[in-house]
């Protein structure tokens, strides 16, 4: 046999091999979105309110939020959200003056360690909000955050 038929013919029997092992692996379980309802609602309260029932939050310091004073490029705002709160079910995050404030949710797992870390857009200077839902109470951290180039069409 020739060397260029033998690797012709063993990279086509990988490749419908790989195909039909990619067709009968199936996941455990499949995560999905939140609610797009919930990213279209336009008004702060009206956006809380559909993601936890009540608008009603309880600052405190056990949500840690950071979030730059003034943020250059309001396509990128960077933000890291952590807590000690125990049975942490989910993290929101919401921005006040955004045309739809539910910029991003997590639902974690008892296993999860309640740390996010991500990039926002915002439009203009606006709050940053961060709730936090542990044992069945919602907790908050929320800091101002400046925009000089907005992000949001802006």
């Amino acid at each position: 046999m020739k060397r260029r038929t033998f690797l012709k013919n063993t990279l086509m029997t990988a490749a419908v091999v790989t195909t039909f092992a990619g067709l009968m692996i199936k996941p455990k379980r499949v995560f999905a979105a939140w609610p797009k309802e919930s990213f279209d609602i336009t008004d702060l309260s009206d956006s809380i309110k559909s993601v936890y029932g009540h608008d009603d939050l309880s600052e405190t310091s056990e949500v840690k939020l950071k979030a730059p004073d003034i943020a250059e490029n309001g396509a990128i705002v960077p933000i890291n959200i952590k807590t000690n709160l125990k049975n942490v079910e989910s993290i929101m995050l919401f921005v006040e003056n955004n045309p739809q404030p539910l910029s991003s949710g997590y639902n974690l797992t008892s296993k999860s360690v309640p740390s996010i870390g991500t990039r926002i857009k915002m439009g203009k200077t606006s709050n940053v909000i961060a709730a936090v839902k542990s044992n069945g109470k919602i907790y908050s951290a929320s800091k101002e955050v400046k925009v000089t180039i907005g992000g949001c069409g802006g």
